[in-house]
């Protein structure tokens, strides 16, 4: 199977017109008429992965967060982007990125899902289209009230992690959550006129958080790569889905950074 066939059954489903415009998805190192038997599967682009996925013979990498953001004038061994395109095209690894046109079409839904909210509505909408309304985040009811102690239990077990941040008071009652995986300080507007009490998320800084809690709002931050490795496990089992005959390989759960 060519590049460009599996760049159209991935299109087909997450077509890049509903990525952000200041994002770049898409392929973004390689020929789109190479032969692809093996797929690598990983979040990040980062040194580890480009590695693994030449050790493993894979002839395309996909990942959710797009290695080159802006322009470069130089693809050179002296910046350390530069050194991971150099390393893809020396091993002929064609390289696909794809981001908030995941997000928008499934991110949000799948962790939403995950945490079984019931009767989900966009949070941050982005387009319509043919009536429906698309866009970044999740806000919908909890299965059951729960006060916010328990809430983070359950993100912290939903997402496989050992521990979240947290800004509010632990026995709040909360009943409507809003879902950001990833980073979050762009909806918090959004998650408070959605009427949410909790907004689950990542990359909560200082003030976002106490002037979310000022306005009647807890935040469980449970950092970004916390709740977006889910994209990796999705992934796989839509490509093995629609590439028949082609390996998907899976890069493992890899925190960028431990809690001492």
């Amino acid at each position: 199977m060519l590049c460009k066939d599996v760049m159209a059954a991935i299109e087909g489903s997450y077509a890049r017109r509903y990525a952000m415009e200041w994002d770049n998805v898409g392929l973004l190192v390689g020929r789109d008429d190479k032969e692809i038997e093996r797929i690598y599967l990983a979040l990040d682009a980062i040194d580890e992965v480009i590695a693994e996925a030449s050790k493993c013979g894979a002839d395309l990498l996909v990942t959710h967060h797009p290695l080159i953001f802006g322009g470069m004038k130089q693809i050179t061994n002296q910046d350390f982007i530069g050194r991971r395109v150099l390393e893809l095209a020396r091993g002929d690894i064609c390289y696909y990125a794809m981001h908030t046109n995941y997000d928008v079409i499934r991110m949000a839904e799948l962790a939403a899902d995950l945490l079984e909210l019931g009767r989900q509505e966009v949070l941050e909408t982005t387009c319509e289209e043919a009536g429906e309304v698309k866009g970044i985040g999740r806000a919908g009811y909890l299965e059951e009230p729960s006060d916010l102690e328990s809430c983070c239990e359950k993100v912290k077990k939903t997402f496989s992690l050992d521990a979240v941040r947290v800004f509010g008071n632990l026995k709040m009652q909360v009943h409507k959550a809003a879902v950001c995986p990833g980073s979050g300080k762009s909806v918090i507007r959004d998650a408070l006129n959605k009427g949410a009490d909790v907004l689950i998320t990542g990359d909560i800084g200082h003030h976002e958080g106490i002037d979310a809690v000022a306005q009647g709002m807890a935040v469980i931050d449970a950092g970004h790569y916390g709740m977006e490795h889910i994209f990796v496990e999705d992934m796989k089992q839509f490509l093995t889905e629609h590439l028949p005959g082609v390996e998907v390989i899976t890069a493992p759960v890899r925190h960028p950074y431990v809690n001492i």
